[in-house]
């Protein structure tokens, strides 16, 4: 019998552990944490059928959503490529041995899902790859920050529902709720937003003008008291900034997002929603009732004098689609 799931192990390929009287094999090598158990990490675990799962995983004719455990390690060298980038041999290998295989279960439940009907194949496999090593790399920083404590003023930690953590940025607040800066991965980027245990899932990011729930994100944990907000009106001019801007998040083409706070609503005193800004953008964006909303006076979170320091981030490893 394997041995029970237990938070704060490393597990590596090729574990297998029992949790609430079910099998599970590993997808992604991990730190385990608390709030991460296997029946609630889809992208982390995959549940063995009863007789196990030696059921021809290699099979060459599987497709390669079909597979329920990872048989081949991804390189660390070709977790910083693109799917497109990869050679054909490689691209093979991966599929045939589950090496998608976090990507896709994210995928089958729904997450980052915009269009998803409407794209080809290797469209499919390039954003299944780019959201597995996103969990990847920021399940890493997330465990390398509970090891060794906060590195920077600010950092990215992976999260999911509402599993608000401590030290968790506030980016403004809703009806008397406070709301929490995050980011999740939405088509091939890495969109901001926000979170809060009062929201349906725990996060919200605005896309396409839509207002996307999501359940697995990251939140930015840090010292308030070395960042600051700062005022902009209409497009962003990082220049003339007072102030270096936290880094954000990217879009699918590579473009660079930062986080931003802006007033919206009826209510009085008017709410404040945290939300995207680029200098591509001809003011601010925020999810809010369903879609986005353009705000053209809004604030960018910035790291105060003597404090610009380079967010803990892997913003160069961004895998990102070419669809």
């Amino acid at each position: 019998m394997a041995p029970y799931w237990e938070p704060g192990t490393q597990y590596d390929y090729d574990s297998v552990v029992e949790y609430e009287h079910n099998t599970y094999k590993i997808i992604q090598p991990h730190f385990s944490q608390g709030d991460w158990p296997p029946d609630r990490t889809p992208a982390l675990w995959g549940r063995v059928a009863h007789g196990g799962d030696r059921e021809s995983e290699n099979d060459p004719d599987k497709e390669w959503h079909e597979h329920k455990t990872q048989q081949v390690e991804i390189p660390h060298d070709d977790r910083q490529k693109k799917w497109y980038d990869l050679d054909d041999k490689k691209k093979k290998q991966f599929e045939i041995g589950g090496g998608l295989l976090a990507g896709a279960a994210l995928l089958a439940g729904g997450f980052a899902a915009y269009n998803h009907h409407q794209k080809t194949e290797e469209e499919k496999k390039a954003v299944s790859w780019a959201l597995q090593n996103w969990i990847h790399d920021a399940q890493q920083r997330t465990a390398e920050y509970h090891r060794d404590g906060p590195q920077s003023a600010v950092t990215w930690i992976l999260t999911h529902g509402k599993n608000i953590p401590p030290g968790a940025i506030k980016g403004g607040h809703d009806q008397g709720h406070v709301l929490y800066v995050a980011r999740a991965f939405q088509d091939g980027g890495i969109i901001p937003g926000k979170a809060s245990d009062w929201l349906q899932k725990g996060a919200v990011i605005g896309y396409e003008e839509k207002e996307i729930q999501l359940d697995t994100y990251e939140i930015l944990v840090g010292d308030e008291n070395k960042v600051k907000w700062v005022s902009v009106q209409g497009s962003l001019k990082i220049d003339s900034l007072d102030g270096t801007p936290v880094a954000g998040g990217k879009e699918n083409d590579g473009t660079a997002l930062y986080i931003a706070q802006a007033p919206y609503g009826d209510n009085e005193p008017i709410d404040e929603h945290p939300g995207k800004v680029s200098e591509g953008l001809d003011g601010a964006f925020i999810p809010y009732g369903g879609t986005e909303k353009k705000v053209k006076e809004y604030r960018v979170l910035c790291y105060k004098s003597g404090d610009d320091e380079e967010v803990v981030d892997s913003f160069s490893k961004l895998q990102v689609s070419e669809d």
